[in-house]
């Protein structure tokens, strides 16, 4: 049951995550317009993303456990098109796209800059839910913004929220039973 439960997991998630931008690219692409993304958020995740496909790269993970990412990634990248040709730019995305693509070649040079950078993946994802937050309270308009985009991001985060729960209470439950096992004396 465990199992199955895991595989569905994995599945529904790499499933939700091939979709995941596609209503947010819809939505930008129907309205012509931008308005309401915030392009740090959009940079920051494009960043964390990378970070998290180098390292299990990196490290040859399998490529199950990290397939989502290149496909984020490519959605990402289309977004980010899209955003810089509604806003008049397109060449704007030309230094991003340039530093994310040396990035990929730069992060693997020396061992303890990928792990530094693995570490960081989680803060700089945070951040960029912070900056889009930050963004939408300063113009008090989400615009093109798709709330599906966002609800599907939540549901692939719900998934994972299960399993740092269960592993919280498991670690309390190992730590409880070390503090009150008893030491077996044995008898002379």
């Amino acid at each position: 049951m465990r199992e199955q439960l895991l595989l569905f997991c994995n599945w529904s998630t790499l499933g939700v995550c091939a979709a995941l931008k596609l209503p947010q690219i819809s939505a930008v692409l129907a309205a012509r317009s931008a308005r309401g993304i915030s392009l740090p958020s959009l940079l920051l995740e494009l960043a964390g993303f990378l970070v998290f496909l180098r390292y299990q790269c990196y490290y040859e993970y399998p490529l199950l456990t990290y397939l989502e990412y290149p496909i984020l990634i490519a959605q990402d990248v289309l977004l980010l098109l899209c955003v810089f040709h509604f806003n008049g730019n397109v060449r704007g995305a030309v230094p991003y796209l340039g530093a994310f693509v040396a990035s990929w070649f730069v992060l693997p040079l020396q061992k303890w800059t990928i792990d530094l950078a693995m570490n960081l993946s989680t803060f700089i994802s945070a951040a960029s839910k912070f900056a889009q937050l930050q963004y939408l309270w300063k113009t008090g308009d989400s615009g093109a913004v798709s709330a599906l985009t966002w609800s599907l991001a939540s549901y692939t985060c719900a998934i994972l929220v299960r399993f740092v729960i269960m592993l919280a209470l498991n670690l309390w439950v190992t730590a409880t039973v070390l503090r009150y096992r008893t030491v077996a004396v044995k008898a002379e």
